[in-house]
């Protein structure tokens, strides 16, 4: 009882702070500097760049997204799987080559954003626009009460990994390594290319591209998610270039399903399909998802009972069985 006395008062304390955000304006500068070298970088790009390094630059930003997308957010965010330590040390590399922080800080910022979805703890709050979700908010601080949220996030799974802490500890070191001077080093060391190819493709324009598939992760769901009220398909020129669905929205509903793809699909795509043979290649076990059967028990019960959705879906997964292969069927 004095545990519950303790937390309710700690929980009128958090809501008395502030949430108003100020301007980050390290970040505005920054960013600012990346889009506009990078605009130059893309007139190199296709003018000077050799075909080594804009193949490089392909696969430093594929394995990159990678890293978020089968790493941080699935494997480490959500748990959707469990990976061998092998697999994990790679994906920790991959996760490098974003450079947006260790998968720990990233983990912590995207459970904070989950756990307090579209309302004023939740820094990417997709209600103020795509554009706010997407960009704007990295332009910011945390509020008082966003910062005081975000410490209260539960990070003992990720504690207790030895890898995520590794990189956590020597993150710098690893980021001026693995994700600069790798890199940079490549085009001018092994097949003579320019230090403006070097410098402005593979350094700016990849992180460029990097972040905004990254940030995506958080913004897309303003981007494929269908809005409340709205028919599927959206009544829309929208549906000639963007597939608007409910799975983004299922996500937020149960996020330990390893087919939610961050881009708008489910059970397809790239990082899905190297979730599989991750689990092909025994990399990877315990991939967790919902059979069509389980997800209509789950939603009837919750009709029934007037349960939260989320607590009707955990009971029906229990009694759940899919089979080893499940995996390699659609």
């Amino acid at each position: 009882m004095t545990q519950t006395m303790t937390e309710t008062r700690q929980n009128r304390d958090v809501t008395k702070l502030s949430k108003s955000r100020e301007a980050d304006w390290p970040a505005v500068l920054f960013f600012i500097h990346i889009h506009l070298l990078s605009l130059y970088a893309t007139w190199i790009l296709f003018t000077e760049a050799k075909l080594l390094t804009i193949i490089l630059f392909v696969t430093l930003i594929s394995i990159a997204v990678l890293g978020v997308t089968t790493g941080a957010h699935r494997l480490w965010a959500h748990a959707t799987y469990t990976a061998s330590t092998e697999l994990r040390i790679v994906l920790m590399i991959f996760q490098t080559l974003v450079g947006q922080g260790s998968i720990y800080d990233w983990v912590q910022q995207h459970r904070l954003h989950h756990a307090h979805f579209k309302t004023d703890g939740d820094p990417f709050d997709h209600s103020h626009g795509f554009l706010y979700a997407h960009f704007f908010t990295r332009l910011r601080k945390l509020s008082e009460y966003q910062v005081a949220l975000k410490n209260s996030i539960d990070m003992s799974d990720i504690e207790k990994d030895s890898v995520v802490m590794f990189q956590k500890r020597f993150y710098w070191v690893l980021y001026a390594i693995i994700f600069i001077l790798l890199p940079l080093n490549a085009p001018l060391e092994y097949w003579d290319d320019s230090i403006l190819s070097s410098i402005f493709v593979i350094g700016f324009l990849r992180y460029c591209i990097v972040l905004h598939a990254s940030w995506l992760v958080e913004s897309g769901v303003a981007l494929w998610g269908l809005k409340e009220g709205e028919k599927f398909p959206p009544d829309s020129n929208s549906v000639f270039i963007i597939n608007k669905t409910f799975w983004p929205h299922y996500h937020y509903i149960y996020p330990r399903d390893y087919k939610s793809g961050e881009f708008g699909t489910y059970g397809t795509g790239c990082s899905t399909a190297f979730i599989r043979i991750y689990a092909a290649v025994g990399l990877a076990t315990n991939l967790i998802t919902l059979e069509p059967h389980t997800l209509q028990v789950a939603m009837a019960n919750a009709v029934k009972t007037q349960r939260p959705i989320p607590e009707c879906i955990e009971e029906a997964i229990k009694a759940q069985e899919l089979s080893e292969d499940h995996f390699l069927k659609k």
